[in-house]
């Protein structure tokens, strides 16, 4: 069962935020706080969860390729990465440099806003974000960039929660949840053979609906 990552958190009916400097200084602090909480931000992740097998799945062999994991947090994703891709270049960005502390040696880290990538045009090779484009507030412009620094004929994944499952969980008040075609909209915008498909944590239960991932490439 899903723990609550946020104790402070009430659900809402609504998600409603608004993206400015004063609300993700907010968020960045939150996530600084978090970085200390290891029972619900951990440095590991069990690889044979559906989270990470699809993403390997959807990239393949990433032999001297460039990654980024969008969002990374303490880089459980990006650790995965590494060690099936030692010659891979993989990177980490996140808002929390608190966070990134906790990143593995060997994978390369950089601070920032989703929103607003500290990365030149076609940088990357994939680029994934796993639960963590429900944190970026302007949702649109956070595709946009993931988008932007991946270069033509790269691979994309993203894997959220589905706004139609909206308050099974408790959340902080920017939290946004997405619908299949809200994204595969907007991925659309750049990127070509977009599909989506609801997600389970372990390949031998059935989806509950609470899960999307979407696949894409430049």
């Amino acid at each position: 069962m899903l723990k609550c990552r946020w104790p402070w958190a009430r659900r809402r009916a609504e998600p409603a935020a608004e993206l400015d400097e004063q609300l993700r200084e907010e968020i960045r602090r939150s996530f600084d706080d978090g970085s200390r909480d290891e029972e619900h931000f951990p440095s590991t992740i069990d690889p044979r969860i559906q989270h990470v097998q699809v993403i390997l799945k959807f990239f393949g062999d990433l032999a001297d390729r460039r990654v980024l994991d969008v969002g990374c947090g303490k880089g459980r994703f990006a650790r995965v990465l590494q060690e099936r891709n030692p010659e891979a270049e993989v990177w980490g960005l996140d808002i929390s440099e608190e966070m990134l502390r906790y990143v593995p040696t060997g994978i390369h880290t950089r601070a920032g806003s989703m929103t607003e990538l500290p990365f030149a045009d076609s940088t990357f090779d994939c680029a994934y974000a796993t639960e963590s484009l429900e944190h970026a507030v302007d949702v649109a412009r956070a595709v946009d960039e993931i988008c932007r620094v991946v270069k033509p004929g790269g691979k994309l994944v993203i894997i959220d929660k589905n706004v139609e499952q909206w308050g099974k969980l408790e959340t902080p008040r920017w939290e946004r949840w997405f619908g299949r075609k809200e994204l595969e909209d907007l991925l659309r915008r750049h990127c070509r053979n977009v599909r989506s498909e609801y997600l389970s944590y372990w390949e031998d239960v059935k989806p509950d609906g609470l899960f999307i991932v979407w696949f894409a490439e430049r």
